[in-house]
């Protein structure tokens, strides 16, 4: 194979002949043609990159301090919020940018539902995003027993107890995945390896991927219209302009805005009224006091809602997975042949704007006591969000849909 002479010079020059530096950000950046018309709904994917990179960073730094260990854990915590240098920052700065992680997440996936962008030919890239979707919720999870406060304690406790109910290997797989009899510093020990090694590095290369598959098939758009069906006379498509410096300068605006909301909720909020830290966890764990309710972290509530609505506790656990997994089929739910809610009927504007409400009542309702009127009204959220997606076949082509234009409109 012959060598490829770059056509940049000096230093440059010399690595990009020996690794397509240039090829590659041409590809992937600075001649990836984006359709023209993103909106504010765009900016969530660049968000998620940017708080994935914060997470990372700092807890890098975090891990430099902590003591994984039950003796050592909560103290380690005390030690980086009051001595180390800046540590209450870096403490800070993970713990609200895990919320504001889901917080993108969320917005992204939901864009996506708005703008048909799990459908033909991007059903593969919806599924990538799932699994990253399930990865962050197994990451979240793991790292949220590692203060080792009252609630990390009793969230993971119940959290992992619920596996327990599975029929003949339940038992078991509580005790594999504690590593003992019951949450101990066993359990600290592994989910802290899975935390800061395993689970990153697999959130990270899955990443790549949604990536690659994004830039192969290419971008929706509000009026999901496929860009490269129209191309000039250079095979360019009709509607689409280069990522950068277009988009590239869209998103900073997009960052700068974020990091005003975002500060002001690190230097002014950071525990979310209860919502991001939770007042128990400033409590050492105790295996012999239990608090007075317990509930997972808000973004993992609308599922545990779904688990305390069925009164059966394994089908409760089953019901629980559902709701994520049935995520993963939407592609093949979703019959309707207009991708955009632009152009699609009031009733599917509708049924859309009630499951958000549905998810939202849901989130919330799993972090209240399980009392019978609470319950009722998470069962009946619980029924509409698995009818929207188990009814879709259905659903998805009723009313008259609006004429999809053949070039996309700004």
């Amino acid at each position: 194979m012959a060598f490829k002479q770059s056509e940049a010079k000096g230093l440059l020059g010399w690595f990009d002949s020996r690794f397509p530096l240039i090829e590659t950000w041409n590809a992937h950046l600075a001649q990836y043609q984006a359709p023209k018309n993103f909106n504010f709904w765009y900016f969530f994917g660049s968000l998620a990159m940017l708080v994935l990179v914060n997470q990372i960073l700092t807890g890098i730094w975090l891990t430099m301090n902590f003591n994984p260990s039950a003796e050592g854990a909560f103290a380690s915590v005390e030690y980086i919020m009051r001595d180390v240098e800046w540590g209450w920052l870096i403490r800070y700065l993970h713990s609200t940018g895990a919320s504001a992680f889901f917080v993108v997440v969320y917005l992204h996936m939901f864009r996506g539902l708005m703008y048909g962008s799990f459908k033909q030919p991007r059903e593969l890239l919806w599924i990538i995003g799932m699994v990253i979707f399930l990865l962050l919720m197994a990451e979240a999870f793991m790292g949220y027993l590692l203060p080792w406060g009252q609630m990390s304690f009793w969230g993971a406790q119940v959290i992992i107890n619920l596996f327990s109910s599975i029929p003949v290997i339940g038992e078991d797989l509580g005790v594999w995945i504690r590593g003992d009899f019951v949450v101990s510093g066993a359990t600290l020990n592994r989910f802290f390896a899975l935390h800061v090694i395993a689970l990153p590095l697999a959130i990270v290369g899955v990443v790549f991927l949604h990536i690659v598959a994004l830039h192969h098939v290419g971008s929706n758009n509000p009026d999901g219209i496929e860009i490269k069906d129209k191309l000039d006379a250079h095979g360019k498509p009709l509607d689409g302009i280069p990522f950068h410096p277009y988009y590239s300068v869209k998103d900073i605006m997009g960052v700068v805005g974020f990091l005003i909301v975002f500060s002001i909720v690190l230097f002014f909020a950071p525990e979310g009224g209860g919502y991001f830290l939770e007042g128990p966890n400033f409590e050492q764990a105790n295996g012999l006091k239990t608090p007075a309710h317990i509930a997972p972290v808000w973004y993992m509530t609308p599922f545990y809602s779904v688990l305390r609505a069925v009164p059966h506790k394994f089908m409760g656990v089953v019901a629980m997975g559902a709701a994520i997994a049935i995520l993963f089929v939407l592609p093949w739910l979703d019959k309707n042949p207009v991708k955009s809610i632009r152009y699609r009927s009031w009733i599917n504007k509708l049924l859309l704007g009630l499951f958000v409400v549905a998810f939202v009542i849901l989130g919330y309702l799993g972090t209240q006591p399980a009392d019978p009127t609470p319950t009722l009204i998470a069962r009946i959220c619980t029924l509409y969000y698995f009818g929207y997606f188990l009814l879709m076949p259905l659903h998805s082509r009723w009313g008259k849909m609006k004429p999809v234009p053949e070039r996309v409109t700004h």
